[in-house]
């Protein structure tokens, strides 16, 4: 039967290839003659699917590593400025009671009631308030108002803060609005120093108005302890072997 096909295919003149070979239209000739190679019209004309999925996962792995890059900056730097405020309100805490403690004035006072109270007055933490009462000298007049240059300052814990507050005049007067120095504070606790000796509470009655030196602990919320000594304005006295030594 095949050679039958191919006989009838001879005598009819019906060769496909002949005929295609005659009449010039075999694929790859008219393809070269159109310039329709598909290699051609690939360069020319763009991408396969292929590379645009693989250009594609490639810009999105870019994107995402810029992306995660961003974020851990933006996270170091929140990290970075939060510890730096942090630091910088201790500082400020540390530096406000260093002026307090050291100019530190004997000078008695009355509350708002008229009873009379002690010069000095510092309890053994942040489990009273105030923890810690004073008067201090030196309180700048910017404006020239009509009052003392000494001002009464107390201390205490709420809130989870160090509060500071400070009173418009030494005697009788209520306080100002509490003003906050260091938050994230769980406790506190004071100790006071006199003769060599350590003791939880000062209270003024014992023939010695002021301590020679203070000493704070901070406890903060995540664990962290800070403790610093202070000198105690005029109730600081060298002790006798130094005086001994400088004598001629």
């Amino acid at each position: 039967m095949t050679a039958r096909r191919t006989a009838r295919s001879a005598e009819h003149g019906f060769t496909p290839v002949r005929r295609s070979a005659e009449h010039r239209f075999t694929p790859v000739r008219r393809s070269a003659e159109h310039g329709f190679t598909p290699v051609r019209r690939s360069a020319e004309h763009g991408f396969t699917l292929v590379e645009v999925m693989v250009s594609l996962l490639i810009f999105g792995m870019i994107a995402a590593a810029g992306v995660a890059i961003l974020s851990f900056s933006v996270k170091a730097q929140s990290a970075t400025g939060t510890k730096l405020d942090d630091l910088g309100a201790l500082t400020r805490t540390m530096s406000i009671l260093s002026a307090d403690l050291g100019q530190a004035a004997l000078r008695g006072t009355r509350d708002e009631s008229g009873a009379p109270l002690p010069a000095f007055v510092g309890e053994s933490g942040s489990d009273v308030a105030p923890m810690l009462r004073l008067v201090r000298g030196g309180w700048t007049n910017i404006d020239g108002a009509a009052r003392s240059s000494t001002q009464k300052v107390a201390y205490r814990v709420a809130d989870g803060a160090l509060q500071r507050i400070a009173y418009p005049m030494v005697d009788g007067a209520p306080p100002l609005p509490p003003a906050v120095l260091l938050p994230n504070v769980r406790q506190v606790r004071l100790r006071y120093r006199l003769g060599g000796a350590w003791s939880d509470r000062w209270d003024g009655v014992q023939g010695v108005p002021l301590p020679e030196a203070m000493e704070l602990s901070v406890q903060r919320t995540d664990g962290l302890v800070y403790r610093q000594l202070f000198l105690v304005g005029s109730g600081y006295a060298p002790p006798a072997r130094e005086v001994q030594n400088e004598a001629p």
